[in-house]
């Protein structure tokens, strides 16, 4: 199958899953499916500065990387529909509910570094698109704290996509715009 097809069965997939709850963007009217687009958009532009790098693999994970977090889709059910290396990368980006707040991010970060490079470039990517502006709620801490976090993501990553590894070091920076 190729890129295209399998960008629109994913992206189909996804958008209908995150409807089902009328996800939006915080701070915004634009529905879920522009921020996976946006994610898929950087892989997609990775691929094109990277060596030996799985477009279609990266791509599906890009489109599906919320869907176990944010939606009513289960493992299973990725399995059946995208195979089960999609489901585990998916998987791995997914925070676990059951543990503390602080160990989830952690956690989450140690079951991507067991997977495909790709899926690391994924967990980039989505940093990437969140380093916009960030929600009117947020105070300085926690503005702080997300690129604290954004700063650990790139250290933990390093070596998976110098291409994203570069983009996110310039959105790091530029999101410090945004703490008074």
């Amino acid at each position: 199958m190729n890129i295209q097809s399998i960008y629109q069965k994913t992206i189909i997939f996804a958008t209908l899953k995150h409807s089902e709850s009328n996800q939006l963007i915080p701070d915004s009217q634009l529905p879920y499916v522009v921020h996976l687009s946006n994610v898929a958009m950087e892989i997609l532009i990775a691929a094109n500065n990277t060596k030996e790098f799985d477009i279609n693999f990266a791509t599906q994970v890009a489109l599906l990387h919320d869907t176990l977090e944010d939606t009513t889709t289960t493992f299973s059910e990725l399995e059946l529909e995208f195979g089960i290396e999609i489901a585990e990368g998916v998987s791995a980006l997914t925070k676990n509910d059951n543990l503390p707040k602080e160990e989830k991010m952690p956690d989450s970060l140690n079951r991507i570094l067991i997977q495909r490079k790709e899926v690391w470039a994924v967990k980039l990517a989505d940093r990437i698109t969140n380093l916009q502006k960030p929600p009117k709620t947020w105070d300085n801490l926690k503005k702080r704290k997300y690129k604290k976090e954004a700063e650990r993501i790139l250290e933990k990553l390093k070596g998976a996509n110098q291409y994203l590894e570069n983009r996110l070091q310039i959105k790091i920076q530029e999101y410090e715009s945004y703490i008074d």
